[in-house]
């Protein structure tokens, strides 16, 4: 049995255009990040600082609530038919909000823009166009879409404010939307055989399982309070650079594009050190304690310019080794067949992370002041920093999926056990029912060595 080591043309258009669906969607929420709260200045309530954290984080809100209900309506209706209605929603909510003229009609048109919660089906899409074995490979694409969106946010989003302005880049969001619906229907070609994926879609049945696993709640807690910092700190810091430097809120991306590419570089050796030597925790750990070591510099020089030009370097840095490593320790460290519930609830997480962050933040910097914002986010920090030591190291392990025939439950079973006594492999999971089997292998053997496991398992599944 053969397996293809390249995407076909189809895998890879719909790989793409899901990606670009993917990133248009996260684009359409990170755009207003740098300049909303000082263009709410101009609405109607705008200078409730609460108000403003509840504008910027109610997205959040509605996608903790309608992620898994849309997952579960597109194996039931359809991943495409699920996806325009969530599009279109999403541009419902983008229309709302561009046309507010007060707070209230913001949030509200930001609550709906998250209630077209289909990043999630997406997903399930990508799975169903993509077979087993370039599934990791479509996956990362659509993962390394997330931080290209979040870096371009920044830098665009305070040059498009000057052209067309915050309600401008709503409805700027809204047309693209439209255009996406396009895209999908017409690019990303029709799925032969769309079913449910253990690897991408969150299992209701699986839940209490991965709830019940405290080292992905660890993860977890990590996710949500990252991103509550990241939003908490998106009410204060426009303001910060704008009283510390004097300048416009559309010249903020001259600072933001030095700190985010420095930043940037400067992350990828640890990454690469991390994933080669099999020294991932104490790179996530010293991330965490960078966060911690940023948010205690915005607390204390929020009021100098400098100073949030530094934290927001330290920011940038762990914040980027962050996005980069809690994927990949998720992927580690979920049992194989849960990985998909476990990405699930790891989203869920972040989600509410943005929501109850960027209320916090407004309610905070409000009532108390600027430094209490970030004092808040320490605390988080070090609480995540306690709970980063008492991770288990993560196993050094890639994983290979691989498509199957047909099996009965005792040729499953013997399948799994075969597969299980090789040299080398961690840990397997034969899903019979979506002709699929996962297998964990170790990553520190030599290159040969892993070939060969690939070799046998592949010469096994062709017997069956």
């Amino acid at each position: 049995m053969q397996i293809s080591e390249k995407m076909s043309s189809a895998e890879r258009r719909s790989t793409i255009s899901l990606a670009a669906i993917y990133g248009l969607r996260m684009l359409g929420m990170f755009l207003i990040l740098p300049i909303f709260a000082i263009y709410a200045q101009t609405l109607e309530g705008g200078h409730d600082h609460t108000m403003v954290g509840l504008a910027l984080g109610a997205y959040g809100l509605t996608q903790v609530l309608l992620q898994l209900p849309f997952g579960i309506a597109s194996d039931k209706y359809g991943r495409k038919k699920v996806i325009y209605a969530g599009m279109l929603i999403f541009v419902v909510g983008s229309v709302v909000a561009a046309m507010g003229t007060d707070i209230i009609t913001v949030i509200i048109g930001r609550a709906i823009q998250g209630a077209g919660a289909v990043s999630a089906v997406v997903m399930a899409l990508v799975a169903d166009s993509t077979r087993e074995e370039h599934r990791t490979k479509a996956m990362a694409t659509i993962g390394g879409t997330i931080g290209v969106t979040f870096a371009l946010s920044l830098v665009a989003g305070p040059l498009l404010n000057q052209s067309i302005g915050v309600s401008g880049i709503f409805w700027m969001t809204a047309i693209l939307a439209i255009f996406a619906i396009g895209v999908v229907k017409f690019l990303v070609p029709d799925p032969v055989n769309s079913h449910f994926h253990s690897d991408t879609e969150t299992a209701p049945s699986k839940i209490k399982e991965v709830l019940r696993n405290t080292q992905l709640l660890r993860l977890n807690f990590g996710a949500f309070s990252l991103h509550a910092a990241q939003m908490a700190m998106f009410v204060v810091v426009p303001f910060a650079l704008k009283e510390t430097s004097g300048m416009s809120e559309n010249q903020h991306w001259l600072v933001y594009l030095p700190v985010l590419t420095i930043s940037f570089v400067m992350m990828l050796p640890a990454i690469i050190y991390g994933e080669k030597r099999a020294k991932l925790k104490p790179v996530f750990i010293g991330a965490v304690a960078t966060m911690l070591f940023a948010q205690l510099l915005f607390a204390a020089n929020i009021h100098h310019f400098w100073g949030v030009v530094m934290a927001l370097f330290f920011y940038f840095l762990a914040f980027n080794l962050l996005e980069a490593t809690l994927p990949s320790l998720i992927s580690k460290m979920a049992p194989a067949a849960s990985k998909g519930t476990a990405i699930g609830i790891h989203n869920t997480a972040q989600s509410l992370g943005i929501f109850i962050g960027a209320v916090a933040g407004g309610f905070l910097s409000g009532n108390y002041g600027f430094s209490s914002v970030f004092i808040f986010c320490s605390v988080l920090m070090a609480i995540w920093l306690i709970s980063a030591f008492g991770m288990k190291t993560p196993p050094s392990v890639k994983t290979k999926m691989y498509h199957v025939e047909a099996l009965g439950e005792k040729q499953a079973a013997t399948l799994k056990q075969t597969v299980e006594n090789m040299d080398g492999v961690e840990e397997v999971a034969v899903l019979a029912q979506e002709s699929t089997l996962i297998v964990k292998i170790n990553n520190q053997q030599t290159v040969e060595a892993q070939a060969a496991i690939e070799q046998n398992i592949l010469k096994l599944i062709g017997s069956k």
